[in-house]
């Protein structure tokens, strides 16, 4: 339990604290800094993780569906680690779920509250994000945008066939929670047979 905690919080308030700092001191589509092919830049995406939207970017019947599904997936992970818990799981595997608890819920408070705390990110030099502006935020209640700000830029080898050579091997640009719950993807991935038991993934087990 405590390891869970500590996991879920840590990405909760690292994830938070880096978009709420970028939102405030960038202005859309700055160009952050870089770490060799790493690089840190503000964008704002208005669906799902790296970029993905349900029914284009400004269909709010897509946003609702999103959102209502964030919202339901969350619960349910809440539930199943509350499970895996009370089943001695493995610490590692217990500890991935909440990486992919931590995650879901990050994303959910930017396109929750977002709308509804900051006025609008706008193209330099139009302006920077305010907090709590005084005409009120840029969107409704689940009507906010994801902020992202961590891209892998590198490209193909020019001889590289299909159309692929000379492109992004990884264009969308992500954030620390949707880093987190890839990692905990690939890790259970890589080593479920040494943390996954047989009866882990049967949710209903009393």
């Amino acid at each position: 339990m405590r390891s869970s905690l500590i996991t879920i919080i840590s990405v909760l308030c690292l994830d938070q604290i880096i978009k709420i700092w970028i939102k405030t001191s960038y202005a859309l589509h700055s160009e952050i800094g870089s770490l060799g092919f790493i690089k840190f830049q503000f964008i704002e995406n208005p669906g799902m993780a790296f970029g993905l939207t349900i029914g284009g970017e400004d269909a709010v019947w897509g946003k609702l569906i999103l959102s209502t599904f964030r919202i339901i997936a969350v619960i349910f992970i809440a539930f199943y680690i509350k499970r895996l818990i009370k089943s001695k799981a493995n610490k590692y595997f217990i500890i991935c779920v909440s990486l992919i608890f931590a995650g879901a819920l990050g994303n959910i408070l930017d396109s929750a509250f977002y709308g509804m705390l900051f006025s609008e990110s706008m193209y330099y030099p139009a302006g920077i994000s305010e907090f709590l502006p005084v005409e009120g935020g840029y969107a409704p209640f689940m009507m906010g945008k994801v902020v992202d700000m961590i891209h892998f830029q590198f490209y193909w080898p020019e001889f590289i066939p299909f159309g692929l050579g000379g492109n992004e091997v990884f264009p969308p640009v992500f954030n620390i929670a949707d880093a987190s719950i890839s990692t905990a993807f690939v890790t259970i991935i890589i080593f479920y047979k040494k943390i996954v038991r047989d009866d882990d993934f049967k949710f209903f087990k009393k």
